[in-house]
């Protein structure tokens, strides 16, 4: 009954998030993300993981941790105790301050991270169910007109853009451990959001003219899916030391659900419409291959790590992939990229006098480039990671925190530099279950 009762909150704690993230596209002043570089494609692709993943340079795919959920690699969640249950909540708190050279702007947004359990089928095999953001749309840009004669004719002119809206995937998926040293992990992968853009002319002095509102509207769902492998031994001559190696592989993706265009004429008197069309849309999320290595030392009273060194890096090929053009901007997508690198330490984890010496220290960095390449510029992004765990009662119920700081751009060849400070918290829980007690 208490396992039941325990299955019944999570489905009720997945379902209430999975509206709020559905939802989250309702209010332009509360966005999910806010950058002038999610004008394009589908939007800034979200940071995939945990706060564990974020505060050691985004590394995940070479990673095994018994402590902690790692989604990187589906393959990963085989390394646990056969009676855990491991849960994991986060959430992401970004600022951003933007410049061009001549103009500054700053800007805070808060958005989820992820939310996702995973729990034990049968000796090495488990599954896993999450949610988490993929892309995200922020952005608002405001002018007046100065030509004389339109203003002494039309009187006060303004022109806004603004985006809004996210796309995020629902993941279900297992593992299995075969030949002793081999995971291999499988996901069915749900995108589903919606993306808004829209660019208007509003007359505010003049009632007798018509605002214009124009724009598009898309909506998505999409199934796709993601494989990761791992394999995972102890050095000879040093059964202390875990060195594990990863791939994992996301499938190409077309994404599928109508995309509307339309245009407006309104003002109080009434809303004239001036376009409407809807069809079906063309973008697609091209496949995603990430390889990774990391070296670990084991602690062998508790079996979890002392410290760990991992590095991790990405690719996929977005060049080929359909997009609405951006009027007058040259934007073309780019093939997408990361080096990551990341260690974490944990002085000792049985220790029962020093609170300190039970906590793990992260640290990490990455240089990535964007799949967004304006005109002839890449964009590129870098940053340093860092870091802790703060053990709460038990030793596997805790509290992640990761701070990611970096720049991405710059003000050269009329391009925008954006330099941003994250944190990312998360809160992990871990259980044991089916167990039979002799008293009660």
């Amino acid at each position: 009954m208490q396992i039941k009762n325990k299955i019944s909150g999570i489905i009720l704690l997945l379902s209430l998030m999975l509206i709020a993230v559905s939802s989250q596209a309702q209010n332009t002043d509360a966005l999910g993300t806010y950058t002038p570089y999610s004008l394009f494609g589908i939007g800034d692709l979200a940071n995939e993981g945990t706060s564990v993943n974020s505060a050691m340079g985004g590394i995940g795919t070479g990673l095994r941790t018994r402590r902690f959920i790692n989604y990187l690699n589906p393959a990963s969640i085989t390394e646990r105790d056969t009676l855990s249950f491991m849960m994991d909540f986060g959430l992401l708190q970004r600022n951003i301050y933007n410049s061009d050279g001549n103009v500054h702007s700053a800007y805070n947004t808060y958005n989820m991270q992820n939310i996702v359990f995973t729990a034990p089928i049968y000796r090495k095999s488990a599954i896993i169910v999450g949610i988490a953001p993929y892309s995200n749309i922020g952005y608002k840009f405001e002018s007046t007109g100065t030509d004389k004669d339109h203003v002494l004719s039309y009187g006060d002119i303004r022109y806004r853009k603004y985006g809004e809206g996210s796309i995020n995937n629902l993941f279900v998926g297992g593992a299995m451990n075969f030949l002793h040293n081999f995971s291999f992990g499988a996901e069915m992968v749900y995108y589903f959001g919606a993306l808004d853009r829209y660019s208007n002319i509003e007359f505010n002095s003049e009632s007798s003219l018509r605002n214009l509102v124009t724009g598009w509207d898309y909506a998505v769902n999409s199934v796709s899916g993601r494989f990761g492998l791992q394999y995972f031994n102890t050095l000879k001559k040093r059964r202390d030391l875990k060195f594990t190696a990863g791939i994992s592989y996301s499938l190409k993706s077309r994404l599928s659900g109508d995309m509307t265009q339309f245009a407006y004429a309104e003002n109080t008197a009434g809303t004239d419409t001036i376009r409407h069309i809807t069809y079906n849309s063309k973008m697609e999320i091209p496949g995603k291959i990430s390889v990774g290595v990391s070296l670990s030392k084991m602690d062998t009273l508790s079996r979890t790590d002392i410290w760990t060194l991992g590095f991790d890096y990405t690719r996929q090929d977005w060049s080929n992939s359909n997009f609405l053009a951006t009027p007058g901007v040259d934007f073309n997508p780019n093939v997408e990229s990361s080096y990551r690198l990341g260690f974490s330490y944990t002085p000792n984890i049985n220790d029962i006098r020093y609170y300190r010496k039970r906590m793990t220290y992260r640290v990490g960095t990455y240089y990535k480039t964007s799949y967004i390449r304006v005109g002839n510029n890449d964009v590129h992004a870098f940053g340093i990671t860092f870091g802790a765990t703060f053990p709460i009662s038990k030793i596997n119920n805790v509290i992640n925190f990761a701070v990611d700081v970096g720049q991405r751009g710059s003000t050269k060849n009329g391009m925008i530099r954006e330099r941003y400070v994250n944190f990312v918290l998360n809160f992990s829980l871990y259980d044991i279950w089916f167990i039979k007690r002799k008293y009660r």
